[in-house]
């Protein structure tokens, strides 16, 4: 996958952004920024923001980069890095300080069966962008990036509950706008 002439692998590369190689870091940030851009806008909701959060991971990156052992994929564990950054981003603006408990949802999210027919990933990305803030970051969590109840609990600094109310209610949101068709 590496294509220009003077990093021959990964391991090359990494070892140039390491030592703070311009260059490395450039051919670096061209060959993530387009799929961190997506993780960046699942979680926040517009282009201008994703941007930042983006820029802000970047950051990140580059002055971690010496801590990535070569457990795993560097890839995952650069997308680490821009969740927990679009986290920290979304707790700043303090998203989930109106979610509220609630012990049962009156909705079970139940799709109807063609109610996917027809629309592609693009727009359905685009439909979860402009999901509530809220619900729209537990949703990415826990559908998405694969944290439990407990994980998003600790990282947002909310109950379990809050959690799964916040999952629940942007199940039925987003089931609401794709029954509708007219978002």
């Amino acid at each position: 996958m590496i294509t220009q002439r003077e990093f021959s692998d990964e391991k090359e590369l990494l070892e140039g952004c390491v030592r703070q190689d311009r260059r490395a870091q450039r051919f670096l940030y061209e060959l993530y920024s387009a799929r961190m851009l997506s993780v960046c806008l699942r979680y926040a909701g517009d282009r201008e923001r994703a941007r930042d959060i983006l820029h802000d991971g970047f950051i990140t990156v580059f002055e971690k980069i010496g801590s990535y052992n070569g457990t795993g994929s560097f890839e995952g564990w650069m997308r680490k890095i821009f969740v927990n950054t679009a986290l920290m981003s979304l707790r700043k603006g303090d998203v989930l300080k109106f979610s509220e408990e609630i012990s049962d949802a009156a909705k079970e999210f139940t799709a109807d069966s063609g109610v996917l027919d027809g629309i592609g990933s693009k727009e359905l990305m685009r439909l979860i962008a402009s999901m509530p803030a809220g619900f729209r970051t537990v949703f990415n969590m826990y559908v998405l990036e694969g944290y439990s109840h407990l994980e998003i609990s600790k990282e947002l600094g909310i109950s379990e509950g809050s959690s799964r109310s916040q999952l629940s209610r942007g199940r039925m949101w987003l089931q609401e706008k794709l029954n509708d068709k007219r978002y």
